[in-house]
């Protein structure tokens, strides 16, 4: 079962998105508040595995991941985001900060439920017509990736930046991999420099870009 945290500054909103999730067998929703500012507190107590989070006008996202630290939590939420009318500028910049998946908030039960299912599964999941939006604002011949272009990554590395991906902590990490948490945070800082990212999610957007990874 996957475990859904619903963030929501209505009330009236989050019953209604919990009652469409909790139409669903696959999910169970957990309790909370749904208030922005006890979010990371919410998600550390409750665990989710998902976090679906309405956006409030304005299209300003929390921080991301919705965890106090990396370690907080074994393996951080996957977020979904629904707000209004995303266009291709908003989708891109939500993605590069972490969110797995972006819905119009006019979006149907059907719609939200596929993008929950696909977050928790590790997929990003964004509607067809920002696919097509950001497809036409991506450069047309981009210059293919040489050797030189791309940072020299250890087998180990690749495996972190795998699970970076994936939303887990450094002690979800030394955990998975048998290491310790100074030996998986070594590894951690070795994936931002490599790839010149400042934060997590940043070296994820890079590591995808490049095709280090997938997402």
């Amino acid at each position: 079962m996957t475990r859904v945290l619903v963030a929501a500054a209505s009330p009236v909103v989050r019953a209604g998105l919990e009652a469409l999730l909790a139409g669903s067998a696959s999910l169970v929703v957990v309790p909370g508040s749904g208030a922005p500012a006890s979010l990371p507190d919410e998600v550390e107590a409750a665990e989710p595995d998902v976090v679906l989070l309405e956006v409030p006008a304005g299209g300003e996202l929390p921080p991301l991941p919705l965890v106090s630290s990396p370690d907080a939590l074994p393996r951080a939420p996957a977020v979904v985001a629904l707000a209004d009318d995303p266009g291709a500028a908003w989708t891109a910049a939500a993605l590069r900060a972490g969110v797995r998946a972006v819905l119009p908030r006019a979006a149907g039960p059907a719609e939200i439920v596929a993008a929950v299912e696909a977050a928790a599964a590790g997929l990003v999941a964004i509607p067809a017509d920002a696919v097509d939006a950001l497809l036409s604002a991506a450069p047309s011949a981009p210059r293919a990736l040489g050797p030189a272009d791309a940072p020299s990554l250890t087998a180990r590395e690749l495996q972190v930046l795998a699970m970076m991906a994936e939303g887990f902590g450094n002690k979800g990490i030394a955990t998975r991999l048998g290491i310790s948490s100074h030996t998986a945070k070594s590894h951690v800082a070795a994936v931002l420099a490599k790839l010149h990212a400042a934060t997590r999610a940043e070296a994820v957007a890079v590591g995808a870009r490049l095709g280090l990874i997938l997402v």
